[in-house]
C-alpha cells in the first residue's frame, strides 16, 4: 500500500492500433480507478519487442499509447504514467525471478504456445519468458490487484506462484498480488467474426474499430457488420453479432442491453447498425481531439514522460534494492 491506497498496476503495449475494444473494455475504467487506488499504468514497449518491431513505429506508438492514456482522462498528477523502458528496474527484477522460476511452470503458459504458432519464424527467449518480466513489473510496484482479462490470468497466477517461491526462501518481500474483480469493461467482439474478440492485430481491418478511425470510417465498418437472418433484435448468445452491437451501444450510450433491446424493439438491423455506428463515433470524436491538443504540446508531454518515470523508478528501485540485499548482492557504495 501507499497511504492509505491498495496499489494496483496495469499496462497496455505499444503495438498496433488501440480498438473500441481496448477503450471500452479497459481504458475507460481506467479513470475510475485512480480514485480509489494508487495507479500505475505502463506502456508496455519491452514487452513489445518479442515480436520484431521497426524503431521509429515503435517510439511513435509508445508515445501515442501514453497520449492515449491522458486523452482518455487519466490524470497523470493521481496516476503514474510511464515508459516500461524508462525504468531499468523491470528488466533487473526480471533476470532475479528467471532464477526463481521453473522450466516446467513456463512449458504450461498456454499464451507461448499460440504466440509460437503465429510467429514461428520468431520464437524467441524473450518470447518464452514473457511471464516472468510481466511478474516483475507487477511486483516492483508491490501491486495489491491487478486487472487482468482471462487470457492474462495463468500468468497472474504464475505472478502469484513465484512471489510465494521467493517470500518463503527471504521472508516477506514481495506482495501477493490479487485479480482485480471490479466493474467489469465491455467485452467486444469483432465486427466480421463476433465469436472473436476484437483485436488490434486483426487481419481484416473491418473487423475492428480502431480510435483515431474517423467518422465515415466508423459508420462504414458498422453498416458492414456481421448480423444474422433472424430479424429480430434480441441480446443472446444464439444471435453473437447482433448481442456484440447490444453491448457496444450499452456501453457508449451508459444504458443496459436490455434497456437497448427495448429501444430498439420492432426496428430493423440497419438502423440498429446505424445508431450503434453514430454513437461510437460521438463518443470518440473528443478523445481523438484531445489526443491532437496533447500530440501539439510536446514540452508538456515530455514533463509527464519525465516526472512519472522518476516517479515510478523510485517505487521500484526501492523493491529492487530490498531483493538484491536479500539474495547476496554487494551493496552499493554511494
Amino acid at each position: 500500500m501507499i497511504g492509505d491506497k491498495k496499489v494496483l498496476f496495469s499496462g497496455m503495449q505499444a503495438t498496433g492500433n488501440l480498438t473500441l475494444g481496448n477503450y471500452l473494455g479497459a481504458l475507460k475504467n481506467w479513470v475510475s480507478l485512480t480514485d480509489e487506488y494508487e495507479c500505475f499504468y505502463c506502456v508496455v514497449d519491452e514487452h513489445s519487442i518479442t515480436v520484431r518491431q521497426d524503431p521509429a513505429t515503435l517510439r511513435k506508438r509508445a508515445r501515442a499509447l501514453l497520449i492515449l492514456y491522458i486523452a482518455a482522462g487519466i490524470d497523470p498528477e493521481k496516476a503514474c504514467l510511464y515508459y516500461q523502458s524508462h525504468v531499468s528496474a523491470h528488466a533487473e527484477l526480471a533476470w532475479i525471478l528467471d532464477c526463481y522460476t521453473y522450466m516446467g511452470e513456463m512449458n504450461r503458459m498456454t499464451q507461448f504456445k499460440d504466440k509460437s504458432a503465429k510467429h514461428a519464424d520468431n520464437i524467441n527467449v524473450g518470447l518464452f519468458a514473457y511471464p516472468v518480466l510481466m511478474a516483475a513489473d507487477i511486483l516492483l510496484y508491490q501491486a495489491d490487484v491487478v486487472p487482468v482479462g482471462i487470457d492474462q490470468l495463468q500468468h497472474l497466477e504464475i505472478t502469484r506462484d513465484i512471489a510465494e517461491r521467493f517470500n518463503n526462501i527471504y521472508g516477506q518481500t514481495f506482495t501477493i498480488p490479487e485479480a482485480y474483480i471490479g466493474k467489469v469493461g465491455a467485452k467486444i467482439m469483432s465486427l466480421q467474426d463476433p465469436a472473436k474478440k476484437m483485436s488490434k492485430s486483426d487481419e481484416n481491418p473491418n473487423g475492428s474499430i480502431y480510435l483515431m478511425d474517423d467518422r465515415d470510417t466508423i459508420i462504414r465498418k458498422f453498416r458492414r457488420a456481421v448480423t444474422d437472418s433472424e430479424a429480430c433484435i434480441a441480446y443472446r448468445d444464439e444471435q453473437p453479432g447482433i448481442k456484440n452491437l447490444l453491448d457496444i451501444y450499452s456501453a457508449c450510450a451508459g444504458k443496459t442491453p436490455e434497456e437497448a433491446v427495448q429501444e430498439f424493439s420492432g426496428r430493423g438491423y440497419g438502423e440498429l447498425k446505424a445508431a450503434v455506428g453514430e454513437i461510437v463515433a460521438d463518443t470518440l470524436d473528443p478523445l481523438q481531439k484531445r489526443c491532437a491538443e496533447l500530440s501539439a504540446d510536446k514540452a508538456y508531454i515530455d514533463s509527464i514522460i519525465k516526472n512519472n518515470a522518476e516517479k515510478a523508478e523510485w517505487y521500484a528501485n526501492k523493491t529492487l534494492r530490498k531483493v538484491q540485499k536479500k539474495i547476496g548482492f554487494p551493496e552499493r557504495i554511494r
